[in-house]
């Protein structure tokens, strides 16, 4: 190759820049939006034993080519308490150079029960969790906004719960945030006033394109759903189920949809989470890879 099809090269590739004689070294273009993976979207793999939840960053590395990760507390029960076990964990990402962003916990209680005793109980079991996110390097936990009782109770007490949660994590600089996930949480206006009326700024939201089924008998509208929840979004849940010919998810028209995360002026990482069955789980991850980086790119020459 001479200087002429190297300098082409590099342009092309938006690495450099030329100047009269001289060669200039750019730094890359900065994406819209960096690409993570959430650990649900293998959990009939670890839930039957094919692959170990310990190999998941090497896993989403080397098989899809995603350098940051989302683990699920449930994979990792019977590891809680296990200091050695996290630490290795840190170890195998480092060495891997594999970003761990947040943590998923489920079955630690509600946050905001209607039991005042229940309610605290549930935050404390949140703690651990935060310990093994400060450990791992990762910005957030993400838990449940699950309550009983009106609409303004459980708004009442599912942000009393938030907040004691929020306060007690912010000292070790991890935000709290809540995904839409059923019942009440997966109504967008419902979830933003709640966040609003816990009034701290660790904590915050993960909206799920998919989750927005509050009752057998109402689905809240995704897209006005996420819209409400981008302003306090400290993550994005990129959920897919099936996908047409062309490679669209079918439910969810991700070109608005993400239209509607890039306005709120978001930065962090969208990640991948397939819940479909027509697609083994692997080819379902690239499929939604695939998606995103193709809006991406779209996105992206629009500006």
């Amino acid at each position: 190759m001479n200087r002429r099809e190297f300098v082409s090269c590099l342009t092309a590739t938006g690495l450099s820049s030329s100047f009269g004689s001289g060669l200039v070294l750019a730094a890359p273009v900065k994406l819209l939006f960096d690409i993570s993976l959430a650990q649900w979207s293998l959990h009939k793999a670890i839930f039957g034993k094919k692959i170990d939840a310990g190999d998941f960053p090497k896993i989403s590395k080397e098989e899809f080519g995603i350098n940051a990760v989302e683990y699920v507390n449930q994979f990792y029960k019977d590891k809680k308490k296990d200091d050695g076990y996290v630490k290795e964990l840190r170890k195998k990402c480092d060495d891997l150079n594999v970003k761990s962003v947040l943590i998923m916990c489920d079955g630690e209680g509600q946050l905001g029960d209607a039991d005042e005793k229940k309610r605290t109980l549930a935050v404390e079991n949140h703690y651990r969790w935060v310990e093994w996110a400060k450990i791992l390097g990762c910005h957030s936990i993400r838990v449940n906004a699950g309550s009983s009782g009106s609409y303004e109770e459980q708004m009442n007490r599912a942000s009393d719960g938030l907040r004691m949660l929020s306060e007690w994590a912010g000292k070790m600089q991890i935000n709290v945030i809540v995904e839409n996930h059923g019942g009440l949480s997966s109504n967008g206006a419902w979830l933003a006033a709640t966040i609003k009326k816990v009034g701290i700024p660790t904590c915050g939201t993960l909206p799920d394109f998919g989750n927005f089924r509050v009752s057998k008998d109402e689905e809240y509208d995704r897209y006005k759903g996420v819209q409400e929840l981008m302003p306090f979004a400290k993550g994005v849940s990129a959920k897919t189920h099936d996908f047409d010919a062309k490679g669209n998810e079918t439910k969810t028209d991700y070109r608005k949809m993400m239209k509607i995360v890039l306005a709120a002026k978001f930065d962090g990482y969208v990640g991948i989470e397939y819940e479909g069955s027509k697609l083994s789980e692997t080819d379902g991850i690239k499929a939604t890879k695939k998606l995103l980086e193709t809006v991406r790119t779209e996105l992206s020459s629009s500006l």
